[in-house]
């Protein structure tokens, strides 16, 4: 298995250093078990591509399985944490963990569809004290009351949603424009009733669909801590970074250049 400390870059070299950015291009874990059959996995090459050629950030992506994510200081070292979809994971405490470790060491993060989904469980566990919390996925036959993931009541697989973001968040501000269309692959999503719980400790959720239920959550004294249910890597051709996947290239590069 590859450990981020011997990964090779998703792609080819960055572009040559210029004095204003940081002088070796910002390192992003990309946490995920890497699947030909993922598409949002065969989307992130070229992601990449887009954000140092047309976009001018200098990153590099290095990819982080889950179980090699749960050793101590799997992520340490990088300027931000993307965890993407494909769940279920093969570690569900190793996504735990390198959502565990972007949030309370200030590194940027990004998590998409699954990412999401486990990005409040984490939350939940370690923040609000709800150390049942569960995803349905990982764990079907748990107690009714633990449940914080379930099954949508109508699957968003394959699906486009409208979605509203709420004024002065970082995704309202990101997208620039309080309405968006966005491109959904998941069946999963958070259940109302423990949500105040984690909104009480400080997670806001900054964009809803039309029914007003959360499809973003971000946390507005963190750096950069966003996470989306929608899937912005299936955004457009590929050939544009969607301005989820460009803030968390441009937190990442103030990251890496605010390094001694």
């Amino acid at each position: 298995m590859t450990t981020p400390t011997t990964a090779s870059p998703s792609d080819a070299a960055g572009p040559a250093a210029c004095p204003a950015l940081p002088p070796r291009p910002a390192r992003i874990a990309l946490v995920g078990d890497r699947s030909a059959s993922v598409r949002s996995h065969q989307r992130v090459p070229g992601l990449l591509r887009a954000l140092r050629d047309r976009h001018g950030l200098p990153v590099d992506g290095y990819w982080v399985p889950t179980p090699d994510a749960e050793l101590p200081g799997a992520v340490a070292g990088f300027d931000a944490v993307w965890l993407l979809p494909g769940s279920p994971y093969r570690s569900e405490s190793g996504a735990l963990g390198a959502v565990r470790a972007a949030r309370e060491e200030g590194v940027p993060f990004l998590g998409t569809c699954g990412g999401f989904q486990h990005a409040l469980l984490e939350f939940a566990r370690n923040v609000c004290g709800l150390t049942g919390a569960r995803h349905a996925e990982n764990d079907p036959e748990g107690d009714p009351d633990d449940l914080l993931i379930a099954p949508l009541t109508c699957s968003l697989a394959g699906r486009e949603g409208r979605l509203r973001t709420v004024p002065g968040s970082l995704a309202e501000r990101l997208l620039g424009s309080r309405e968006t269309v966005e491109r959904f692959h998941c069946a999963y999503g958070p259940v109302p009733g423990p949500l105040p719980r984690l909104e009480a400790a400080g997670l806001r959720f900054t964009a809803h669909d039309p029914d007003g239920e959360p499809r973003a959550a971000e946390l507005p004294a963190h750096p950069f801590f966003l996470a989306a249910l929608f899937q912005p890597e299936l955004a457009g051709d590929g050939t544009v970074a969607h301005p989820f996947v460009r803030g968390l290239a441009e937190a990442a590069v103030r990251h890496a250049a605010a390094r001694p």
